[in-house]
Order: structure tokens, then C-alpha cells, then sequence
């Protein structure tokens, strides 16, 4: 009698959490992820020698990250791509970098041994002709290493996968192609062509009949995480500008991949990007206990991981944002810095405290 009473309590214990875990939505996670993800250091001569250029600046960008599927399988559960438009390829191919550094009396480390850049496609890389080093030159092979990584880890908390689209003039380097409609066109067909509708969460996905995902956020609100497991959502990371050139058409995100940094108020609106913690604490808290999602940064620019500076990442973490990017999961291994953005429990994702 005793034993089939223990059973039944078992049995009652694994029910109450299975369903108590039915009850944890999407935004109740917090996860940290990485800042330009994609990015291999500036290799040592090109960097010293823009070092004597422009110090300040090169120092921020003095970081480098391992593989996206080493950092997944770290744990990390959010990553940042940048984007250029390139639909005819050799747009970007033989950096000027390289040719300074030979210039400078050194061979330069290999690069593009398959001619990548030559292909026609999204590029993904930082900044052209100067932070040009990538894990993946093509977006589409990214997209392709993500989709294989997840395949063989179906039951991981969804990748929130944030996009920039690059088109910036940076001085005495090559001018990049405009991200007018037809790139914005560009990045869903290419998210598409490699991810199946099964694996992305899309704004259709969360408005279902609502008249705006803003509503169906505010009234309904994301979907459980047991229901999204597996699968991969998009933020468009740009301003009003090209939020309105992605719009074009599809009122609503309708029909559209990614979600966008629309302000609250907008029918769009749904995922916010919030990068400053400190000065924005209380904006991130507001827009969280209503509902939205938020990224927000622990770190920037390589400062604080040059002064040791946990203070954003506690803000960070107490303003309640699903998403915390960093340059450092993992401590620099370009200058000296114990500096490392981690969990208290050492693991880089959490449900939060209701």
C-alpha cells in the first residue's frame, strides 16, 4: 500500500512539472549570446598598423569569437550576423587588408582559399577591406552550419538570431551596395531556402489571428517554450529607415521571416533592442513585464572586458532582458582580461524567476 502511494505521488510530482513547464512562454528565458558572432580577429599586422591610425577605434574591435557551432554547443543561445548585399558576387573578393600587410614586407594568413566572395549571395563579415576575417563568408553557409548544429540538437531552447544589414561607407575602402527592398527580399529568400517553415518562428507564427503581433503579444502573448524547441527566431537589428523598407507590403511583418526593433505602439512591435542597461534599466523592466522581448549588452566596444566592468551585465540581468549579447562568454585571448559573462549557476541560459 505504502509503495503504490509513493508511486502515485511520483507519478503526480512528474505531471506537476510537465505541466508547470507548459506554463514557461518564450520570453521567460534569459540567455547570453555573442556580438558579431561570425567574427576571426584582425590578424596582428593589419591590426597593429591601423593601430597607428586610428587607435582608439581599432581597439574596438579587437575581439574574436570561436565557430557558431562551438558556441552553441558551449551553450549560448544567441548570435548576431552582419550582412552585406552582393547579388552578382566578387563585390567584396581580395580585401585591401591583405595587400597592407604584404605591403608591410609580411605574407598574409590565408583567405578565401574556395573563392567564396566571388560567389554571388549575402556576405557575412564586419567591416570591408579592414575586419574582413569570417567563420563563414557566405551568410548561406552559416545558415546551413546553424541548421545542421540544430538538426543534431532538436530539443535545444530556440536561437534568437539577430541580423544587421550592412551597407555603411567606411573611408578609403570600397562603397558597398545599397540594402534597399530587393536585399531585404535577398535575406528572407536565403533564410528560407535553408531553414524549413518547421523551424522558424515567424511573426505569422506568433500573431495568429490577431489584427497586429503587437495585440497578439499584449493579449495573448509568445508561445510556450515547449512549443518553440528546435527552431530558430529572426530580428531585423536596423533603424526606422529599412524597418519601413521590410514593412513594404507586408503591414504587420505579414508574410515576412524576421521580427524588427519596431518602438512600442507600431503593430509590428513585438522585440526590442535596448543596448544600454545602465542608463536604460527601468525602459528594459517596463517593456519586459509588458510583454515584449528585449536584447540588451553587457558589454561594448572591448571596454569592459579592459576594465573588468561587470556593472552592465548586472544590470543586464536584473532589467529582466531575454537576450544578453557579449563579446565575452569565454576571456579575451588578444590582451589581458579575466573578464568573462557567464551565469552564476555556469551556463549561459536560464528560465527567469517569476
Amino acid at each position: 500500500m505504502k509503495q503504490t502511494i509513493a508511486l502515485c505521488m511520483l507519478l503526480f510530482a512528474f505531471a506537476f512539472v510537465g505541466c508547470k513547464s507548459k506554463h514557461v512562454s518564450l520570453n521567460d528565458i534569459q540567455v547570453i549570446g555573442s556580438h558579431n558572432s561570425y567574427k576571426i580577429a584582425i590578424e596582428r599586422p593589419l591590426y597593429d598598423y591601423l593601430h597607428t591610425v586610428e587607435p582608439k577605434k581599432i581597439e574596438s574591435l579587437q575581439y574574436t569569437h570561436i565557430s557558431l557551432e562551438e558556441q552553441l554547443n558551449l551553450g549560448l543561445r544567441n548570435l548576431e550576423l552582419d550582412v552585406f548585399y552582393d547579388p552578382k558576387g566578387n563585390h567584396f573578393s581580395n580585401p585591401k587588408g591583405l595587400e597592407i600587410v604584404r605591403s608591410l614586407g609580411q605574407e598574409p594568413l590565408t583567405f578565401d582559399v574556395e573563392e567564396k566572395l566571388k560567389q554571388p549571395g549575402l556576405k557575412m563579415f564586419h567591416v570591408q577591406d579592414i575586419d574582413f576575417r569570417s567563420h563563414y563568408l557566405l551568410f548561406s553557409d552559416g545558415l546551413k552550419a546553424l541548421k545542421k548544429w540544430s538538426d543534431n540538437n532538436p530539443n535545444h531552447t530556440p536561437l534568437i538570431i539577430l541580423i544587421n544589414t550592412k551597407d555603411q561607407k567606411v573611408l578609403q575602402t570600397r562603397e558597398p551596395l545599397s540594402f534597399d527592398k530587393s536585399a531585404l527580399n535577398a535575406l528572407d529568400d536565403e533564410i528560407k531556402s535553408v531553414l524549413p517553415a518547421s523551424q522558424l518562428i515567424t511573426p505569422d507564427d506568433v500573431r495568429g489571428d490577431f489584427e497586429s503581433l503587437e495585440k497578439a503579444i499584449l493579449t495573448k502573448g509568445w508561445p510556450s517554450l515547449n512549443s518553440v524547441k528546435g527552431k530558430f527566431l529572426f530580428v531585423l537589428d536596423e533603424k526606422e529607415e529599412r524597418i519601413q523598407n521590410y514593412l513594404q507590403g507586408h503591414e504587420s511583418l505579414r508574410g515576412r521571416v524576421l521580427f524588427v526593433n519596431s518602438k512600442e505602439g507600431n503593430p509590428e512591435a513585438g522585440f526590442r533592442i535596448v543596448n544600454n542597461p545602465i542608463k536604460e534599466l527601468a525602459y528594459i523592466k517596463e517593456l519586459v513585464s509588458k510583454g515584449y522581448m528585449v536584447r540588451t549588452r553587457a558589454d561594448a566596444g572591448t571596454k569592459e572586458a579592459r576594465t573588468n566592468s561587470y556593472e552592465k551585465f548586472e544590470k543586464a540581468k536584473a532589467s529582466g532582458a531575454q537576450v544578453i549579447s557579449t563579446d565575452y562568454y569565454v576571456p579575451s585571448t588578444l590582451f589581458d582580461s579575466d573578464y568573462k559573462v557567464i551565469f552564476e549557476d555556469g551556463t549561459y541560459e536560464k528560465i527567469k524567476k517569476k
